[in-house]
């Protein structure tokens, strides 16, 4: 079965097919870096993760680009207000530049938590005036943009077939759109490319029209074409982009080229919290740290973004993170069994029965993801696997590594971190180890009860052990909280 996506532009499932044969050039706009980012961020980022994985999974060589804002989007998405990063670094009374470089590093961290693949580059827009300058001149010199005041504006009546992504076309935008009139745009519509810089901004370059800064939407254009040329294979994002951002990306970049900007364009549907779009005035805003701090793993959330399908919204509760959470520790306390009984490092001949489960469960998790990267039902086969193989145990000493590589396989596109099983060293206070170590004499007199009751101590304290062949095993108990 081949890979079928869906495709924003044409909406429909299409058979993907690279550009270039065995290679795949992908772009994903990456944070606008303000602040932290929040989780529905990183649910699209979580998606362009999986296709990414799931793409090398099938023999392709990907390059995957995943730019940083660090100047140019405005408070609004209409091209008023501040920008956003300058308005950040007012508040907290330091350097804009100063914001921009905590936050992209808080967002390197969040990424690794929630262990998403590194991009190959993330160019940086403060890195690319230049460049974003001379493909405003083009532009301007094929009169598909004009200047007023400093300003540059894109005109988007001179781009005929403006609004083949979004739907929004000239005469649907005059039909259905309010927007606020600006006295230097010839048409309401059209969109910055160049900002003259207002009194006291700060972050702003020189050009050939005023000290100023480059629009949100060139930026994402000129950093996609820098790295990986006129025409890409996939574009990806959260649906929110769609209009205005990426449908000015395709005026602009095909404006320069003249050539089709992306033959796949990928979205994420909205991230909800309790049905409610995710608001601080709410109450039910949540980054990463925020989860942590109640008490959930960053890959429990990674596992809940899987159990959802990218395309529909994801609804964010308390409940469902915690059953998340709790169905990735079985997979864990699964991997973890595996690796500790005895005589697993020795391999031997695959029993018939277990490689046709291994080959039955491989063909179903490959036809999920091939289904529009359908991750519900890839999840759900790998919790089938591991209960169809829980009715066979006890599992012989060559049964078991066999079922773990496989496991493992499996998770170079889920990426829920099996390979750190039996590998993460927590460290356990003393009053533990010695109510363990007491425990251990009990069992050994045969003092069942004792050890029972030191049990029950010990998880009191906030950790479970578990008896092997290879001795205790100590672990943390990682509770959330209400």
């Amino acid at each position: 079965m081949s890979f079928e996506l869906y495709n924003t532009q044409t909406k429909k499932k299409e058979k993907f097919k690279a550009l270039n044969r065995g290679k795949v050039n992908m772009y994903t706009c990456g944070p606008t870096v303000y602040d932290y980012a929040h989780i529905g961020n990183f649910r699209a980022n979580l998606t362009a993760d999986i296709l990414r994985r799931w793409l090398v999974y099938l023999g392709y060589e990907v390059t995957h680009i995943k730019n940083i804002t660090d100047v140019g989007h405005l408070v609004s998405d209409a091209e008023t207000g501040e920008d956003k990063i300058e308005a950040a670094a007012k508040k907290k009374k330091v350097d804009p530049f100063e914001i921009s470089r905590l936050y992209t590093k808080k967002f390197f961290e969040d990424e690794q938590k929630l262990n998403i693949l590194p991009a190959h580059k993330f160019p940086r827009a403060t890195k690319h005036i230049k460049q974003m300058i001379k493909a405003i001149e083009v532009l301007i010199k094929k009169k598909l943009a004009y200047t007023k005041n400093g300003n540059v504006f894109y005109a988007i009546s001179k781009f005929p077939s403006y609004g083949k992504l979004s739907g929004n076309t000239m005469e649907k935008l005059k039909q259905e759109a309010r927007v606020e009139k600006h006295p230097d745009k010839k048409n309401p519509f059209d969109f910055a490319l160049w900002k003259k810089a207002e009194p006291g901004h700060i972050m702003k370059w020189d050009s050939p029209w005023s000290e100023g800064y480059p629009g949100w939407h060139i930026e994402c254009s000129i950093m996609s074409m820098e790295y990986l040329g006129n025409t890409l294979d996939i574009h990806t994002g959260g649906e929110d982009n769609i209009f205005p951002h990426h449908e000015n990306e395709i005026a602009q970049s095909e404006g320069i080229t003249g050539k089709p900007f992306c033959n796949f364009w990928s979205h994420t549907s909205w991230l909800l919290v309790d049905n409610q779009k995710m608001s601080k005035s709410k109450g039910n805003f949540y980054t990463l740290r925020d989860l942590e701090k109640i008490g959930y793993s960053p890959l429990a959330f990674r596992m809940l973004v899987l159990q959802s399908h990218y395309k529909k919204h994801l609804n964010f509760t308390k409940p469902a993170i915690a059953a998340a959470q709790e169905g990735l520790q079985k997979i864990y306390d699964f991997i973890e069994t595996l690796l500790l009984q005895k005589g697993y490092e020795k391999g031997g001949a695959l029993p018939r029965e277990i490689n046709k489960l291994i080959r039955e469960y491989k063909g179903k998790f490959e036809k999920a993801l091939n289904d529009n990267l359908n991750t519900p039902q890839a999840v759900a086969s790998v919790f089938e696997f591991v209960r169809k193989i829980n009715s066979l145990a006890p599992l012989r000493k060559q049964e078991r590594k066999p079922i773990y590589n496989f496991l493992l396989k499996l998770d170079q596109v889920l990426g829920l971190g099996l390979d750190r099983i039996g590998k993460q060293k927590t460290a356990i206070p003393a009053k533990v180890k010695a109510l363990v170590k007491k425990r251990e004499e009990a069992r050994q007199k045969k003092d069942f009860k004792k050890a029972d009751q030191l049990r029950t101590e010990i998880e009191k304290l906030g950790y479970k052990i578990k008896d092997s062949e290879k001795g205790t095993i100590v672990k943390e108990i990682k509770k959330a909280v209400s």
